[in-house]
């Protein structure tokens, strides 16, 4: 029940005229107040309420235990206020007000303004109260957030060591020189790293596919010819997907740039992506085709860029991977399974 629920005064009243009196009092300054018949009806009220008034009486002749219980289940910001009418020159009964708790106690007869003032400042304590529930709620929010993202980013560093040991051995493996091996290494890295900003800007949450294709081959197009084609939907990926196919855009770029169609002034890349929705969830289909590049050849050997597309995308992301080596230039299709949830929420 929200603040703007607590609309209001309940009033249990239930011998002689004290309980219509009071309401008409509260109606004349604009307090709603509403007359419950019986002490279960008040405290079934309770939680969508900012106040009740209860008579004394109303109190020594009814079953208490559900509005004792009512009143310790409170959660640690709640203090609701209770107004106990008794009548004048009685004292109180001292377990009736231990029971209520946050009570005011008004003596019968009671002149209206008193009535209407006691009313009001029971209510802005209400207000308040609300106030600090609020408060709490998003001081939890936060905490929530905050936990969420240190285990993201604990999975994230995992992962990202784990990365880059791979990319240690296999470019050591695929070099021949200390030179070549820094190069390539470096080159690695960089993309990585590029691919982590990309995720940083989102708190770690997604990547824009575009914005990954645009990373390793924006500066290969020219105003003159246009080489680089790049074609479809809006794809926000996820942190486990996005280092993956960072990884192999990368590797297919480069590839391009030593031996493709991005080594020669004429060579053109297209690359063109579809979202299938499937009954088992969404799935991404991504085309890279390069064209008028210098004629193709099966390699005799597999080199560090085709197996982190077949090892890395198959076994991580679960992705299916074609490459055909067509004279014409080489081609590569993925078909990656979408992950749907986010590990963070949006804030």
């Amino acid at each position: 029940m929200t603040q703007a629920d607590e609309v209001s005064v309940l009033i249990l009243a239930p011998h002689g005229r004290d309980g219509t009196v009071a309401q008409a009092i509260l109606g004349e300054v604009g307090i709603q107040a509403t007359i419950c018949l019986s002490l279960e009806a008040l405290v079934a009220g309770l939680n969508g309420s900012a106040c009740a008034v209860i008579t004394e009486e109303a109190l020594l002749s009814a079953d208490r235990r559900e509005l004792a219980d009512w009143v310790k289940l409170q959660p640690p910001w709640s203090d609701f206020p209770f107004i106990l009418l008794t009548h004048r020159g009685g004292e109180p009964v001292e377990h009736l007000t231990a029971l209520l708790g946050n009570v005011t106690i008004l003596e019968r007869p009671f002149h209206p303004a008193v009535l209407v003032n006691a009313i009001r400042s029971a209510l802005r304590a209400r207000q308040r109260q609300r106030e600090v529930e609020a408060h709490l709620r998003e001081r939890q929010r936060t905490h929530e957030r905050q936990a969420l993202l240190i285990r993201e980013l604990h999975h994230r560093v995992k992962n990202t060591l784990a990365t880059v040991q791979g990319l240690l051995g296999a470019t050591a493996r695929s070099t021949h020189s200390v030179k070549e091996f820094y190069h390539s290494f470096a080159d690695r890295i960089v993309s990585l790293a590029n691919t982590h900003n990309l995720l940083t800007e989102d708190y770690w949450q997604t990547a824009p596919l575009i914005e990954m294709f645009r990373n390793e081959l924006a500066h290969y197009d020219d105003g003159a010819q246009r080489r680089i084609t790049l074609d479809g939907p809006p794809v926000e990926l996820s942190a486990d997907l996005a280092v993956p196919i960072g990884m192999a855009v990368h590797e297919l770029t480069t590839n391009a740039a030593k031996h493709g169609a991005l080594s020669v002034p004429g060579g053109q890349i297209s690359v063109a992506w579809t979202v299938r929705n499937l009954e088992a969830g969404r799935r991404l289909a991504i085309g890279w085709v390069e064209r008028g590049g210098p004629p193709v050849e099966q390699p005799r050997r597999k080199g560090f860029g085709s197996t982190l597309l077949h090892r890395v995308l198959t076994h991580q992301c679960r992705a299916t991977i074609s490459i055909a080596y067509d004279p014409e230039g080489l081609s590569c299709h993925m078909d990656i399974p979408l992950l749907e949830e986010r590990l963070v929420p949006e804030y």
